[in-house]
């Protein structure tokens, strides 16, 4: 199954999209990964959505994705006498280590380590920021605020702290044994919530030792101030715009996801662009003029992958929305302007072999308009460098490693199959014919660019590259 662009899809899956004909129908509607949310689901279930995202690859034929998505800490308030309680903008509120129920003065705050870190001038924001507080005095055990906007605060509200570093790690005792979980299933991506800092990503990097693809989700001021650093840990990360929106003015947010697509593909690493893309289509069957835009504009900025949260998950329309967003993307893409954008954004290669190797292969393409980039990659490491190129023609990537073809459906422009290691370069040159001819990449007569590492099955070595013609049997023409 070949798509008609090059930008991936991810779908989540929920309560509307969890059966086995569903994932299929999500699949052929678009959908290149599957987000499974560890906020809303079990082992037992995530067990079963992967033994059903696998059963639908195995029916398909192409490695298909799959995201775990930790849900990282949660931090809310405790609870009240009367459920509610409603604030007067200006008066003194106090968020403390006292368990017992609050009332117009105070409430319990279950997370010593926000007591322990915020300071005066601190913002604190309640309900996705519906009531703002700054902190006047900060003792350690408790938080006195003043309210500055909003008037009601209920039982278990979500807090968050933008101006606030928490000391401890990105990771909860949940995400602990929902990370051992997921790694037993063999998913292909862990996405991490909440980062703050690079030193976020260490503990999940020493337990998942390379078995899965570290995805961080930018959605917090500190992370953002610290891009470069955290990117460089990184195996991916995610425009989580969300709580971005809430943590952040929300006017910045389309310029943050700007500088954080760039920077994602100046540093050859998948970026997804996330968070109400398709909101309306939760309850409607077409979407709002406003999201056709948005999503296009992830499209033109070069974004590896857009996503659908709710949407997919819990929607009354979800094969329509995967559908809908491929088609928009299909048209981004079609625009006679999409090239020049794309081509403008494009980075300065690295001084390495790989970089060197995609560039050359993303040149030759173009000026001998060959039918595809054909290129060989164990690890995954080539195929993200000759993506980061973003270059015009298709890109077909052979990997002889299930679970590196599986990883690299995030990645832009890559159609990724599964083939068998070859021995000698003269069997590689005809697979890789033979592949593109089979997946309707190219045909005889056509050219094909091949790029590899010699000598073969030497990971990390890419240093060749080949300008093969395609005989009349589909194979190297001599």
């Amino acid at each position: 199954m070949r798509r008609n662009r090059r930008v991936k899809i991810l779908a989540t899956l929920g309560p509307a999209s969890s059966e086995e004909k569903m994932i299929r129908s999500l699949h052929e509607a678009g959908a290149d990964v599957f987000r499974i949310n560890m906020s809303h689901t079990d082992h037992d279930l995530m067990r079963e959505l992967v033994r059903r995202i696998r059963s639908v690859e195995a029916e398909v034929g192409r490695p298909i994705g799959i995201l775990a998505d930790l849900q990282g800490p949660k931090l809310r308030v405790g609870t009240f006498h009367n459920t509610a309680v409603t604030l007067d903008v200006g008066q003194e509120f106090t968020l403390d280590n006292n368990p017992e129920p609050g009332d117009t003065t105070r409430v319990y705050l279950p997370h010593p380590e926000i007591l322990e870190a915020v300071e005066a001038g601190h913002r604190l924001l309640i309900d996705d920021g519906r009531l703002q507080l700054v902190a006047t005095e900060a003792t350690g055990t408790s938080v006195k605020c003043r309210v500055v906007a909003g008037n009601k605060i209920s039982n278990r509200k979500g807090v968050s702290l933008p101006d606030t570093t928490i000391g401890s790690g990105a990771l909860t005792e949940k995400d602990r044994r929902d990370l051992d979980a997921v790694l037993e299933a063999d998913v292909d991506w862990v996405a991490l919530s909440f980062i703050q800092r690079p030193e976020d990503l260490a503990e999940a990097r020493k337990v998942a030792r390379g078995r899965v693809g570290l995805m961080s989700k930018i959605e917090k001021p500190q992370a953002v101030e610290r891009l470069d650093e955290i990117i460089e840990l990184s195996d991916a990360l995610m425009v989580a715009r969300g709580d971005l929106g809430v943590e952040m003015p929300l006017e910045k947010v389309p310029g943050i996801q700007k500088r954080i697509t760039r920077a994602a593909r100046k540093a050859g690493k998948p970026v997804v662009v996330a968070t109400q893309m398709l909101e309306s289509m939760i309850t409607a069957p077409v979407p709002t003029r406003a999201e056709v835009s948005d999503v296009s504009i992830a499209v033109y900025e070069g974004a590896d992958a857009i996503m659908l949260s709710a949407e997919s998950a819990a929607g009354q329309y979800p094969t329509e929305a995967v559908s809908m967003m491929s088609r928009i993307a299909e048209e981004a893409e079609r625009d006679p302007l999409y090239p020049g954008i794309i081509f403008a954004q494009r980075p300065n290669p690295e001084p390495t072999g790989a970089d060197a190797v995609s560039l050359a292969a993303r040149q030759m393409s173009e000026t001998l308009r060959v039918a595809t980039i054909v290129t060989y990659t164990a690890t995954g490491t080539t195929g993200l460098r000759t993506a980061r190129e973003r270059p015009q023609l298709p890109i077909l990537a052979l990997s002889p490693v299930v679970g590196t073809a599986r990883r690299l459906s995030v990645c832009w422009g890559l159609h990724c199959v599964v083939s068998q290691d070859q021995d000698n370069i003269d069997a590689m040159i005809d697979t890789a014919c033979r592949v593109a001819v089979e997946e309707g990449f190219a045909k005889a007569g056509d050219r094909v660019i091949i790029t590899a590492g010699v000598p073969l099955k030497i990971p990390g070595s890419t240093n060749m590259l080949r300008i093969a013609h395609i005989g009349s049997d589909g194979l190297s023409a001599v």
